[in-house]
């Protein structure tokens, strides 16, 4: 990269810590409803995966609902989110859980540079582990890339880091 060349990361990642608070205030909220009074309803974060478990799968959606909104409230994504399949619990109870994507997946990255491509603008995408890297000589062409991949509807939500 010459020194005159313009570069950005784009980026996927999740503050865990603020997946922590709503998980908590996820928690407090159903605790305290008339409807969940008595319920087996649970929520917990272990890592990068939120476990929710209800006595039924409307309850549990329930559940979901009230961590989508806090999740939102917190600047995360929704598409950070990744559902696992329903399963049955003890007690007669259901549990899922939910996988928190950070990084971009090879599959991803290589969807991200096609679009890059086709745009035909003078820039180079290279993919560097977990990131894509974008590199030109006009700042012009990388604010157009990232115009570009914010009206995409992509899988993962996106951010756009260390420009210079």
């Amino acid at each position: 990269m010459a020194a005159k060349d313009a570069s950005f990361d784009i980026v996927s990642k999740v503050e865990l810590h603020e997946v922590t608070n709503a998980v908590i205030q996820t928690e407090k909220e159903f605790q305290n409803r008339f409807d969940f009074k008595g319920s087996k309803c649970s929520i917990e974060q272990k890592g990068e995966e939120v476990i929710i478990v209800g006595d039924d799968e409307y309850k549990l959606g329930a559940v979901l609902d009230i961590l989508e909104s806090k999740l939102f409230k917190r600047g995360i994504s929704l598409k950070s989110l990744s559902p696992g399949k329903l399963e049955p619990a003890a007690g007669g109870t259901v549990r899922q859980s939910f996988k928190i994507r950070t990084g971009i997946e090879q599959d991803q990255a290589k969807q991200i540079m096609k679009i890059i491509k086709d745009a035909k603008l003078k820039v180079q995408a290279s993919i560097q582990g977990d990131q894509v890297r974008v590199t030109g000589k006009s700042r012009d062409d990388l604010q157009q890339v990232i115009s570009l991949l914010k009206v995409e509807d992509l899988p993962i939500d996106l951010q756009f880091t260390n420009y210079r």
